[in-house]
């Protein structure tokens, strides 16, 4: 069934905030907030995604006129980064911006939303999806159960591929010893041939330079750069092939039902904009970032060829499936992907 080139809720959106903007340029400033909720991210402090996830409370803030005051919070800072779901739902935490696949133990179809391996090729791609091809929906399917609601979704963008010996083909991965998470990005290594290790992302650091691995699933380009992993592993990836997380922006349940229809399209809408100034914030950091690094003779920087790309894409699709049988859930997410790719081309 083809599929509206904007969502009923954004197009409802933009037509009540055209009133709202309007209203809130004729209406006198607020004094104090009508509500006041703390939201915990997945990053530290400083970090760039913690940064535009700042903006955004910022922006819901100044869209409101004071209404709404949001408090953003960098990892761990009330619970850990694992623990956040709960936390949300019960009220310790008002909200959460972060990556799902967290809370896999919980429920796979948290991992396979959250970060379905080799599915996307660009961020833009996944952001169709979850917007236009019923990925929000399917979340919230999976979510609200828990007494939590996805507001909208965000992308960091493509991971890229950091090794210390140049990965060109998909055949060049066996033996690898790289760090993967447990989970579906550890299997799909796996059936590639590699040899996944797992290692928490405070160890890839020193993992790379002990020699305790070869290569590393961690984040984008440019964060790699600043962390300086291409110091020990000079063969990065990019764009890279494998892993694009998903950002759930989310909420309390009760509190977001209980808001009036204003604030939840101001809600909507700034993470909507979010989404977008993400990828292209992170793209421009990435691009700077690649051009010194190719400027530079002792690093490499290597972008798979579209049949390679594909080969690792028909091999994680044999995970997904498994993972599609976990339960009714991942069913249903492995349907919706596949035939939103196929429609598009992609597959």
């Amino acid at each position: 069934m083809p599929l509206p080139t904007i969502s009923t809720r954004r197009l409802r959106n933009s037509l009540l905030l055209s009133g709202v903007v309007a209203g809130a340029m004729l209406a006198s400033p607020s004094w104090a907030a009508e509500y006041e909720w703390t939201f915990q991210t997945s990053e530290t402090a400083g970090e760039p995604q913690f940064e535009v996830k700042k903006a955004w409370a910022d922006n819901i803030k100044t869209m409101s006129d004071g209404r709404i005051a949001i408090e953003i919070l960098p990892v761990n800072a009330v619970v850990q980064a694992n623990q956040t779901l709960d936390a949300v739902s019960s009220g310790i935490l008002q909200g959460h911006l972060t990556d799902p696949s967290y809370f896999s133990g919980q429920n796979p179809a948290f991992g396979m939303l959250g970060n379905l391996v080799g599915a996307w090729g660009d961020p833009l791609e996944f952001l169709e999806y979850m917007q236009h091809g019923g990925g929000e929906e399917l979340y919230n399917e999976l979510v609200e159960p828990y007494g939590v609601h996805l507001i909208g979704a965000g992308a960091t963008g493509l991971e890229s591929f950091v090794s210390k010996r140049p990965i060109r083909t998909v055949d060049d991965l066996k033996g690898l010893k790289v760090r993967a998470p447990e989970g579906m990005v550890y299997n799909i290594f796996q059936k590639a041939g590699a040899a996944p290790v797992n290692l928490p992302g405070s160890e890839v650091y020193t993992g790379l330079e002990k020699g305790v691995i070869d290569a590393a699933d961690y984040t984008v380009f440019a964060t790699n750069d600043d962390q300086g992993l291409h110091s020990f592993a000079k063969y990065p990836s990019y764009p890279g092939f494998h892993s694009l997380p998903m950002v759930a922006v989310s909420m309390n349940k009760e509190i977001w039902d209980g808001l009036p229809v204003d604030l939840k399209a101001i809600m909507e809408t700034a993470t909507d904009s979010m989404a977008y100034d993400m990828v292209f914030i992170l793209k421009a950091r990435d691009l700077k970032a690649v051009s010194a690094a190719r400027a530079n003779p002792e690093i490499d920087v290597i972008d798979m060829a579209p049949e390679e790309r594909a080969k690792f894409r028909r091999i994680a699709q044999q995970e997904w499936k498994v993972w599609s049988e976990k339960n009714e859930l991942t069913g249903k997410v492995y349907e919706s992907v596949v035939t939103f790719l196929t429609d598009r081309n992609l597959m």
